[in-house]
Order: C-alpha cells, then structure tokens, then sequence
C-alpha cells in the first residue's frame, strides 16, 4: 500500500505534481476543497486527468485539512494504492431530508458486494451537508448492509454558511447527492475513533415534541424561545452562535453514549430548532459548552482509538471535525490536527475537512450514527 499527499492552491497549482504513475482500480483518491472552488475546474480537471480509472471521492468543506494543517481556498488529496482492497464508488441523489434513508438504502444496494463476491469491509460515505437528515441517512445505509461493515464519513461544509454544499461525482463538484467508496476484502485494516470534549451545563429538558431533526418543544415549552433565554445576547447572531452551544440527547432508559446535535437552521414562525440529526421525542436533552484545551484533548483521544485499530506501517488517515469546533478554535485550530498526527503512524497521509456532521461509531461493536461537534478520525492499513 502507497500513501501520497498533495494541495492545490489557486495562486500556486499542485505540491508536489499529482503522482498521475499510481492511477490504477486500486487506488483511492480523496479530494476535499473549499466551496468556492466549485467554479474553478482547474483543479478537478487535473484529478480526472491524473487519476481516470481510480475510485475518486471527496466534498466540499468549512477548511481543508493538510497534513499537519489547515487550509481554506485549497484542496487537500490524499492518494492511497492498495493492493489487495478493491474499491467501488456509489452516488444517488437526494431530494430533501425526507429522502435521506433512501438515499442510504440507493447507495447500499450498489455497493453490498463486488463483482469478485468479496467482502465488503469498509465503507467511506460523504453526503450533501444541507437539507439532509444525516441520521436517517446512516441508518437507511447500515440496515440495508451486511453487520460488520464499519461505516464513517460526515456532511459537506460551505465555510459555516449552511446553504450549499458540494460532493465529487465522476470528479465535479455536484449539489444534492451523496456518495460512498466502498473497501473490500480481508487485507483491510481499519480503525475508527470519534470524541468531542464537549461536557453538558443546566437542567435536564424532555423532548415534548419532536419530528425528525425539528425540535418543536422542551417541557412543553416552544424549543426557540427557551434556547434563546439560555443564549442570552448570542441570541442575537442565530443560527449561526448555535454552533457554540449544541444540544446532547440521551435516550432515557438506554445505556448508548448521549448524541451531539449542532443547530443548522431556526424556524422563527414555527418557534422550532432545526438540527443537523434527528432529535427524538421523548429524550433526555441538555445544553452543552467546551474549551479549547478540551477540545484538542478529544482530537488525541480519536486519534488514539483509531491507531489501535490498525497495525504499525503507513496509513491513510482521514479526520472529519465539525464547524463549530473549527469556530472555537481559532487561531488554535492547527493544534487539533497536528496531534493527530503524534499519535497515528509514522509516514501516514493525513487528510480531511471541518464539516456540517460527521459519521462514526461511538465504540467498538456499536452501530454507526451521525454526530455533531465531534471530531473522527478513520485510518485504512492494508495488512
């Protein structure tokens, strides 16, 4: 297995020149840019070029992670030969959230097997980041696929600005679809790992009223108006300040780890909340708050899960984190993707992007779900 990296910058083309020597059906090629690029073919020509017969993926984001960094304007690739792993990509489109499961179920049924009847061992999943029900889509995909299939992926982003986002489809960026690459066979390694740092403040709140990823009401209460009595003066700059304060929801009686949900839209008529998952009636549902030094903690710690998934030599290395993490940060952002790097193995690719939800098991054995505010990190090693 070969792992390559390479960026593209507008103002300065490729570094280094994509490695055109390594196409071949066993190679996968990640590609993640900004939003704004999907305008300029320049660079998504030259990956059609390079790379005409690999399984080719990638969306667009909220910040390109490069390595040791984090870019914007850019496009962060990452190339992986494999040579024992074959590899399928998928793509449907979606017609809105209430097509979300389908589209998962579309995707399943391209990708359940390959055309040798190997294993399917892996699949990467990437999805329109707006008007999309993440959860139902995770769930319409892993039902409809053999148990064991480790799931990850996440949502496109557009620099926070939730209006439109852009997935690769025979390398174009293209609006309102989702796409998955699917990993076969026995030589496969893969470790995932998913954190978030975050830790919950205030009262407990039961979900009175809820429909999918629209939260109507807490305790009977219109949802908007008491999420912007806790704001207080951030009320002001919704949704967008939402980021900043998500909502865990736990299922009462369930001992499955509580979800993250990150606030993607208002409905000021309706007085509701619109989340990036669902938000079932009858959960348990707290605010929740970080800091800095815990949210690069939770970056080691899936960085960790992941590296003990996989053995010593070179991976490929993907992180997903969210927006809103990226909006913390600030200036510190590059701590949380530098410490993944010190703690998967040396010589690894490390690529990837700030997202509107990201997709992972919370812990080994469980299923796949749709989290918000986390960060994941998936690594692929052939045996």
């Amino acid at each position: 297995m070969q792992v390559t990296r390479a960026e593209y910058h507008p103002a300065t083309g490729w570094t280094p020149a994509l490695p055109a020597d390594q196409d071949g059906p066993g190679t996968l090629v990640m590609a993640f840019g900004a939003w704004d690029l999907r305008n300029d073919d320049t660079p998504f020509a030259s990956l059609r070029s390079a790379f005409p017969r690999a399984a080719v993926t990638g969306c667009s984001t909220a910040g390109e992670i490069a390595g040791p960094a984090v870019h914007d304007n850019s496009v962060s690739v990452a190339i992986a030969r494999f040579e024992r792993t074959p590899l399928r990509v998928a793509h449907t489109a979606v017609a809105g959230s209430a097509d979300s499961a389908g589209a998962g179920r579309r995707l399943a049924d391209a990708l359940r097997a390959d055309e040798a009847g190997q294993r399917l061992a892996a699949v990467f999943l990437l999805s329109h980041g707006v008007d999309v029900n993440g959860t139902e889509l995770v769930h319409g995909l892993a039902a409809a696929l053999p148990d064991g299939v480790r799931i990850s992926g996440g949502l496109a982003g557009d620099a926070a600005k939730f209006e439109n986002t852009w997935v690769l489809v025979s390398g174009h960026p293209t609006s309102g679809v989702v796409a998955a690459v699917g990993l076969y066979g026995d030589a496969l390694e893969v470790g995932v790992g998913v954190d978030g740092g975050w830790h919950t403040f205030g009262p407990d709140r039961l979900v009175t009223r809820s429909e999918g990823n629209v939260l109507h009401e807490l305790d009977g209460r219109p949802a908007l108006d008491l999420y912007k009595e806790y704001l207080g003066e951030f009320a002001a700059d919704l949704p967008g300040s939402g980021l900043l304060f998500p909502l865990s929801i736990a299922r009462r009686g369930s001992s499955a780890p509580a979800l993250t949900r990150t606030l993607l839209g208002i409905d000021e008529a309706q007085r509701a909340l619109i989340y990036a998952g669902d938000v079932p009636q009858g959960a348990i549902a707290r605010l929740m708050r970080t800091t800095n030094e815990q949210l690069v903690e939770a970056a080691w710690s899936a960085a960790s899960q992941a590296a003990a998934g996989i053995g010593a030599g070179p991976a490929l290395v993907v992180s997903v984190s969210c927006v809103g993490r990226r909006l913390l940060l600030g200036e510190r952002t590059d701590e949380e993707v530098e410490t993944i790097l010190d703690h998967v193995p040396p010589a690894s690719a490390h690529v990837g992007f700030y997202s509107n939800g990201e997709i992972a098991a919370a812990a080994p054995g469980a299923p796949s779900e749709l989290h918000n505010q986390t960060i994941t990190v998936t690594a692929y090693r052939e045996r």
